[in-house]
């Protein structure tokens, strides 16, 4: 696990003990070096993209400057202080509690929260980096945005539950994005099948879709046999089952197990959880409110190194 960003201060302010100067990726390079970080660690990366650890060295880099523990000799380039020289003596952690002593904090401490919405925020959150807070609202957004959706679809019409399928799978791309190329069928005589769609935009092969709008039921093995014995009848190769629900454990070992191991035949499933995914990766049902673009300090353009 990476370390919080406060666990970065002793390694940052060890790596800056003999007095030079270093930019912050020479920082970085030495810290790395220094803690004990898995590989995985050192490939796990935040939301935005940016490496996790890197992150937290940076913000440490900030913390102990707005402090007084270090100091910005020019833009990108870091020096220990006296004060920086104390802390290492302290035998206990350096975290933020530590800081607390110093006046230079508390004002950088206050002027970060004065935008809270009030101290418990604060407090819950005063241990992870910005972003890693932003990625939190994001993820907790995406969530209130997903139980809103779902509200709407199980709301609606049973035929308009298959549209939307249909129209998901155009958005993807499936039929070339064709209407022409995509058809609802009819109950009759179609048993087990809600939906075709061509794979391609020459019609070449084709897509049967079983959609089924549940609340509390999990589909079954018994709906996928009957899904892929009527898939057999239409002498179809392919077949993508939805459902708003989930499916059974043994629902999923019947498709994984026995029906794609065949290499003429794919079933894939999703669930209603994958399907919100979808829907909102690919825009249906769903529109753009506000796009926020956040830009961080570009520290390569400051080094040379």
């Amino acid at each position: 696990m990476v370390p919080k960003f406060y666990e970065f201060f002793r390694p940052v302010l060890t790596v800056l003990e003999d007095g030079k100067v270093y930019s912050k990726n020479e920082i970085v390079r030495k810290v790395k070096d220094i803690v004990d970080l898995s590989d995985k660690d050192l490939q796990e990366r935040l939301k935005s993209g940016q490496l996790k650890y890197r992150n937290r060295i940076s913000w440490a880099i900030t913390y102990l400057v707005q402090s007084g523990l270090i100091e910005r000799v020019e833009k990108g380039q870091y020096r220990i202080t006296p004060r920086g020289r104390e802390a290492l003596k302290y035998n206990r952690d350096l975290d933020l509690k530590y800081l607390e002593q110093f006046a230079e904090y508390r004002n950088f401490r206050n002027r970060k929260n004065r935008k809270a919405a009030n101290d418990r925020y604060v407090r819950e959150h005063k241990e992870k980096t910005p972003m890693e807070i932003i990625e939190e609202q994001i993820d907790y957004l995406k969530k209130e945005l997903k139980s809103g959706l779902m509200d709407m679809v199980l709301g609606s019409p049973p035929e308009f539950f298959e549209k939307l399928v249909i129209d998901l799978l155009l958005a993807m791309n499936y039929g070339g994005s064709s209407e022409e190329m995509s058809r609802r069928l009819g109950r009759t005589g179609d048993e087990g099948v809600d939906g075709v769609i061509k794979e391609d935009p020459l019609g070449l092969d084709s897509i049967y879709i079983q959609a089924k709008r549940w609340r509390n039921k999990s589909v079954g093995r018994p709906e996928l046999q009957q899904f892929v014995g009527a898939l057999a009848g239409k002498g179809a190769r392919k077949g993508v089952f939805i459902t708003t629900s989930t499916f059974t454990d043994g629902a999923r070992r019947y498709v994984e197990d026995i029906i794609n191991r065949q290499k003429d035949n794919m079933v894939i499933l999703i669930d209603g959880d994958k399907l919100l995914d979808l829907m909102i990766q690919y825009g249906v049902g769903v529109n753009t409110n506000v796009i926020y673009e956040i830009k961080r300090v570009d520290s390569d353009y400051f080094s040379e190194d």
